[in-house]
């Protein structure tokens, strides 16, 4: 088996995700290449060579550049913020490196575009490219997704999404570069999402043509962090602006003709991580909580009036995507998983010479949208989206 060197970029909390990731995936999959975890990348030096001794990785750089140079690196994995996507992802692309990027893949469509067009550059020499929407790689998700492709809900005819979070709720929550706009390049809207825009385009097979959204910043100025600020603690007396929304919310329309709620927000009290999709079409309806990420609910709407109802599917089958790999029915899956699932769907592509999804005209599809809702909640006017 041909080794395939990895150099990941960022060792928090993305960077931890995708090291395990690396870590188990070719102890419970059959990849036709193996993964070698070699370097790890971070500026802080002692920082990223604890995190490395933690997390598993051969050896440590600060600077990104260097990776880029080294014939034992065949794949830059980015897990930094936004405002690098670009920068990065573009120089690796053009190194010959594959790519695998997290989400939202880039901070503007412009960053985007030219993000895509050195995909589809590289992509002529052998080289591939990815964005980790990691959420599609949910068994259940993916059972959606073979649900409506089979036809089983008919037409479509509405689509729900939510993604609520509390984590920022607390207005004395300190500043992070998550709400630093130059840094993250939207708030809820781009972080969290981003994510239900692509879940739901994923599962229908369809795209978001147009859309009418508001955003929102509830709390304007938060303490500093410490590590900014230069004082002892969590946060000192000093106070910052807040440049991102914390909540968003917009309707859509599909191109099918279908019709989309969507709402954003890290202020849903009580929510952790509740991502919540239905999909309602003419002949049957999917619901699903990643808080409950197992299930996936389906309620076939040809069956008998008197016991009909939505059924209860615990996605935990070998016959589900990628379970048969794992554990006995029943025996749940986790959060870790879905990056476990997109390290698999990369090494196969890679070795297939095969063009890995979603790729990053995806993620240009995904960045349009999220312009365009900003756009609207600036004019108050509907925005198209464009091809």
């Amino acid at each position: 088996m041909t080794n395939l060197g990895i150099g990941l970029i960022g060792y928090a909390f993305m960077g931890a995700a995708h090291s395990q990731a690396w870590r188990s995936a070719p102890r419970f999959f059959d990849l036709p290449l193996d993964p070698a975890m070699t370097v790890l990348c971070g500026r802080n030096a002692d920082a990223v060579q604890a995190a490395a001794g933690k997390l598993g990785w051969q050896e440590t750089e600060t600077d990104w550049r260097k990776l880029l140079t080294r014939d034992d690196v065949q794949v830059i994995d980015i897990c930094t913020p936004g405002d690098s996507h670009a920068e990065i992802a573009i120089a690796a692309l053009q190194a010959g490196k594959h790519v695998l990027c997290e989400k939202p893949l880039a901070n503007t469509v412009a960053e985007a575009e030219a993000m895509t067009a050195a995909a589809e550059a590289a992509r002529a020499n052998g080289v591939r490219s990815m964005v980790g929407f990691t959420y599609r790689r949910v068994p259940a998700i993916g059972l959606a997704r073979q649900l409506v492709a089979e036809g089983k809900l008919g037409t479509i005819r509405h689509v729900r999404a939510q993604y609520l979070q509390d984590w920022i709720a607390d207005p004395e929550a300190p500043l992070s570069w998550r709400l630093d706009k130059e840094k993250a390049g939207s708030g809820a809207l781009g972080d969290i999402g981003a994510h239900i825009i692509d879940l739901t385009q994923y599962i229908t097979g369809d795209a978001i043509t147009e859309v009418s959204g508001q955003l929102e910043t509830f709390v304007k100025e938060r303490p500093v962090a410490a590590e900014h600020s230069g004082l002892a603690g969590t946060a000192g007396a000093e106070r910052g602006p807040v440049t991102v929304d914390d909540a968003a919310v917009f309707l859509a329309r599909f191109a099918s003709g279908a019709l989309g709620v969507y709402e954003a927000t890290r202020f849903a009290t009580g929510r952790k991580n509740a991502i919540r999709i239905e999909i309602n079409g003419s002949a049957g309806s999917l619901a699903f909580d990643f808080e409950d990420m197992n299930l996936l609910h389906y309620y076939d709407a040809t069956e008998d009036a008197r016991t009909a109802g939505f059924r209860r599917i615990l996605a935990t089958e070998a016959a589900h995507p990628y379970v048969e790999a794992w554990w006995p029915p029943g025996h749940l899956l986790g959060y870790e998983h879905g990056f476990t699932h997109q390290v698999v769907d990369l090494v196969t592509a890679i070795a297939d010479g095969a063009d890995p999804a979603p790729s990053f005209a995806d993620g240009l599809r995904v960045q349009r949208v999220l312009a365009a809702v900003e756009a609207s909640s600036a004019s108050r006017q509907w925005q198209e989206i464009p091809e």
